[in-house]
């Protein structure tokens, strides 16, 4: 049975060293702004970051990737602002006591908003990413902050609910859940499992996240992408996925409400076409905002 795997759990970093990658862009011209997240990084990513400064090679970088993979430079950049809008939105008009984070990887929206530092915050992810991270922050911050609680888990043989539990949780607070890029990794036995732990919520608790399109895994529309259906389908690390006219009824058998599920299409009108540069759009993945009933 093939789930969360250590492959899968490498995929955590390339998207904030993408992130990183964009603050060296003129603020006017960046799609997500997050000055955490080039500190992260050392080695080959850190020389990268540091001499993306330079336009010619941060042209280099973009044509590249849109040559791989068109729209594989917004993709990760656009998810992760529309994500945030939801987060920040939601804690200012709502009475939200916990934040969690499951597979976090080195995403860094925990530490970037003020607004969350009195509230609860959980990152969840593998023991080995959960280590690196705090070494990563440590390193950025001088600290590693107090209202963020790290929880290491073995995905194939702990529970998400007793792990969570054990480290000061609880299901009786309302929660705003995120849970980006992950569910195409789980088979849908565990995607299940994980939305039985996302049901035991309040009602008026959020949940944000990814999937990736039935028609793209099952190999009948690759959406011109086809070093990533190589790297991800092909490789057997992409398996769960829907098709958008699912997700609805999926949601409303955990009690869920759909608010929106929205299109990279969508995303990029939002945040890539005001920054006046022109990008690929990746359509194999979308997002989704919900509100427990």
């Amino acid at each position: 049975m093939k789930i969360y795997t250590k492959e899968a759990g490498k995929t955590g970093v390339k998207p904030t060293a993408n992130v990183g990658f964009e603050q060296s862009f003129p603020i006017q011209q960046r799609i997500i702004n997050d000055d955490l997240a080039p500190k992260l990084f050392s080695g080959m990513n850190g020389f990268w970051i540091k001499i993306s400064k330079y336009a010619s090679i941060r042209t280099f970088l973009v044509n590249l990737t849109e040559k791989l993979m068109p729209g594989g430079w917004s993709m990760f950049l656009v998810r992760k602002r529309y994500i945030d809008s939801k987060l920040i939105e939601t804690i200012e008009n709502y009475d939200i006591h916990n934040v969690v984070n499951l597979g976090a990887g080195m995403d860094t929206r925990l530490y970037r908003f003020p607004i969350l530092q009195n509230k609860k915050c959980y990152e969840m992810d593998q023991t080995e990413s959960v280590n690196s991270k705090r070494k990563a922050i440590v390193k950025a911050l001088g600290v590693f902050p107090q209202y963020v609680q790290q929880v290491p888990i073995n995905f194939i043989k702990e529970s998400i609910d007793e792990k969570m539990k054990s480290n000061g949780y609880n299901p009786e607070e309302k929660t705003f859940f995120i849970w980006e890029a992950v569910s195409q990794y789980l088979d849908m036995p565990n995607l299940e499992k994980t939305f039985d732990f996302f049901s035991n919520s309040p009602k008026g608790s959020f949940l944000a996240f990814t999937y990736v399109l039935k028609d793209f895994v099952e190999g009948k529309n690759l959406f011109n992408q086809k070093v990533l259906y190589k790297l991800t389908v092909r490789n057997n690390l992409w398996i769960s996925c829907f098709n958008p006219n699912e997700i609805k009824g999926f949601l409303e058998k955990y009690n869920w409400e759909l608010i929106e599920d929205v299109s990279y299409r969508e995303l990029d009108n939002w945040y890539v076409k005001p920054t006046g540069r022109k990008l690929g759009v990746c359509d194999v993945e979308r997002v989704v905002f919900a509100r427990k009933k």
